[in-house]
């Protein structure tokens, strides 16, 4: 039922640059759907002036208002990222967000619960989540996170304190980066 109904969503994509490279956000008028960093450039390598204010709209119709939100509060997290806190997040619109999974509960959590400029370890989130046992879970539950940066999964960490893998291992530095620009900007 979830699928039929994800399915019947006329998804429209919007591509903007980004310190990380260039991000694209897909959803429908209920929702986003998914959040995609293109790793073009490695951070270290980008301007530290990307050109925030252009977004590309890959569909020709007129955007969504949960799309506009998006944007704009990705904008302000590149930006001034102490103002995205304020903003109204988008609702959200993926099969992975809906429903009474632990995948949903584990998520949710992170977003309510993990503010800016913090982290949570796997196995704290797994007790925040209710579930001391299920660390392994909290990571599978990072992996499948449809919406990285709104729900931020680059702020849960290994109990070492490591950073630990992101984006399947392939985006560690992003993870790296995205801890230190929230770090340096709590501190402003």
């Amino acid at each position: 039922m979830k699928k039929q109904r994800e399915s019947q969503c006329t998804q429209k994509t919007i591509s903007l640059p980004s310190p990380l490279g260039t991000i694209q956000v897909s959803g429908c008028e209920n929702g986003v759907h998914t959040i995609q960093i293109l790793m073009d450039v490695a951070p270290a390598e980008r301007s530290d002036e990307s050109p925030l204010s252009r977004v590309v709209n890959d569909s020709p119709a007129e955007t969504s208002p949960e799309l506009q939100r998006c944007v704009e509060w990705l904008q302000a997290y590149f930006s001034e990222p102490r103002t995205a806190g304020s903003l109204l997040l988008p609702a959200f619109h993926h099969p992975a967000l809906q429903g009474d999974t632990f995948t949903s509960h584990v998520l949710k959590v992170l977003l309510r619960d993990v503010k800016f400029g913090e982290t949570v370890s796997y196995k704290r989130l797994a007790e925040m989540a209710g579930n001391p046992r299920a660390v392994q879970a909290v990571g599978g539950a990072m992996r499948r996170n449809p919406v990285p940066l709104l729900i931020p999964c680059h702020r849960v960490i290994s109990s070492s304190g490591q950073s630990g893998a992101y984006m399947s291992g392939k985006g560690d530095h992003l993870k790296q980066w995205l801890l230190t620009h929230e770090r340096q900007r709590k501190e402003d």
